[in-house]
């Protein structure tokens, strides 16, 4: 393996035994580039470690944890341990196209940028390939801005935002920068460290054209959200805040994206209280936040109605939740169907 290599693949790896091999496949099959693939595995229960460790091909180094640390643990640990100019995020169930990494370098050397997105394609869980941003999109954006990366980061705005854009970052900015991933988020630590890059003056292109194939799969952390994952989120942001100085329009952006984070937590304790028949706490919850209910998809929107029906009189006459569960005889509803 070449000393130095232009492009250091970081595959965090966590019960990863069946796409392991693929993703690290894709990036040894890169061209026009030299690379080195270096593979975290976060204490699997499963054989990931000596599937990684049964390669005989020098660029593949297989760094194994003593202490599951998560996602963004995992990818530190492949940043002190990479050589290459270039950081190449890849997860460890995804893959890229052959000529995917040496494009977005040209793409780099050409912006003069420290940071590149693509585009995507998404496979189905049916087998389906979307493509997730329309080429035309993307070709407008020369560089990916904070105020727009953070204002895409907006819940419940749209199926995919820029948040799922898998970049690479110029390895010598991200020390110069001392950025690294935040271990304390079990989701969403890849929206942060570029949205840090970003804060912190990185200059980021965007490529148009799709080179990563992003797998949605059944379980997958980032497809539902739990009231834990959110406080972090909550945290890291005012973390982010505490660390970084934005401009208007950035901060109008963060603005935005730390009110609709607040509606999902909103919902999250809506939906759990639905679930757990608290007529009491739905109503207090909806109450105070009643951007919630808007989030409500069937069949929890049919149980909300039948939980909820005196909502309507509470809006209707004033009355706070407090009388509310005064005056309702019975904090408990009955069982309904559905």
């Amino acid at each position: 393996m070449e000393h130095h290599p232009q492009a250091s693949f970081i595959l965090a790896a966590f019960k990863s035994r069946d796409t392991i091999e693929r993703a690290i496949d894709s990036a040894l099959a890169q061209t026009g580039v030299s690379v080195e693939v270096i593979v975290i595995d976060d204490c699997s229960p499963d054989d990931t470690a000596e599937i990684v460790n049964a390669y005989i091909d020098p660029r593949v180094r297989l760094i194994r944890l003593e202490k599951n640390r998560g996602p963004g643990g995992a990818r530190n640990a492949g940043l002190v341990a990479a050589r290459g100019d270039w950081i190449v995020i890849l997860d460890s169930d995804d893959a890229i196209s052959p000529g995917r990494t040496a494009r977005m370098i040209a793409r780099a050397k050409r912006a003069d940028a420290q940071i590149v997105v693509d585009n995507l394609d998404v496979i189905t869980l049916d087998g389906e390939t979307k493509r997730m941003f329309e080429e035309a999109e993307l070709s407008k954006l020369e560089t990916l801005t904070l105020p727009a990366f953070i204002g895409s980061n907006v819940l419940f705005q749209s199926e995919h935002n820029y948040g799922y854009m898998k970049p690479i970052f110029e390895r010598r900015f991200l020390e110069e920068h001392a950025l690294r991933f935040d271990e304390t988020l079990p989701i969403g630590e890849d929206y942060l460290l570029l949205a840090s890059a970003l804060a912190k003056g990185g200059r980021c292109a965007v490529e148009p054209s799709a080179g990563y194939t992003y797998y949605i799969r059944t379980g997958s952390i980032s497809r539902v959200l739990k009231l834990h994952q959110v406080d972090a989120m909550l945290a890291a942001d005012a973390e982010f805040l505490k660390t970084h100085r934005l401009d208007e329009a950035s901060m109008a952006a963060q603005t935005r994206r730390h009110r609709s984070i607040e509606d999902a937590r909103s919902f999250i304790i809506l939906v759990d209280q639905i679930k757990a028949r608290s007529l009491t706490g739905a109503v207090r919850t909806a109450w105070g936040n009643p951007a919630a209910i808007r989030h409500l998809r069937m069949p929890i929107a049919v149980r909300l109605r039948r939980l909820m029906a005196p909502l309507n009189a509470i809006r209707r006459f004033g009355m706070s939740p407090k009388t509310m569960s005064r005056t309702t005889p019975g904090n408990t509803p009955h069982k309904s169907k559905g």
